[in-house]
């Protein structure tokens, strides 16, 4: 499964950004997906999954209430709506798809697959 990661740019405190995820070359609907970020100096982070029929979504607590994981498996498309951004949600973030356990969606090594990444700068 290839990954495509795309969105990102620069923007203001307080605005919104979408991130896409477009997935080619395996079965999409058949894998969980995640979005991750790394910050600059820290280790990449979780901060948002869903399931593979869109049913489950679970959030990084810094995240809660303001982000907004979906997917559209015709599409083989995963989205992070992003709204009321801070500068500490600057990082680059990655998309990943896997087959983790419910217990183990917020976990990196339970997904095998990644995007390239796709930097978001928030300004204060």
């Amino acid at each position: 499964v290839q990954l495509q990661a795309s969105g990102g740019g620069l923007v203001q405190a307080g605005e919104s950004l979408r991130l896409s995820c477009a997935a080619s070359g395996g079965t999409f609907s058949t894998y969980d997906m995640g979005w991750f970020r790394q910050a600059p100096g820290k280790e990449r982070e979780f901060v948002a999954a869903i399931r593979r029929s869109g049913g489950t979504t679970l959030y990084a607590d810094s995240v809660k209430g303001r982000f907004t994981i979906s997917r559209d498996n015709p599409k083989n498309t995963v989205y992070l709506q992003m709204s009321i951004l801070k500068p500490e949600d600057t990082a680059v973030y990655y998309c990943a798809a896997g087959r983790p356990a419910l217990s183990a969606v917020t976990m990196e090594n339970m997904y095998y697959y990644w995007g390239q990444g796709t930097q978001v700068t928030v300004s204060s």
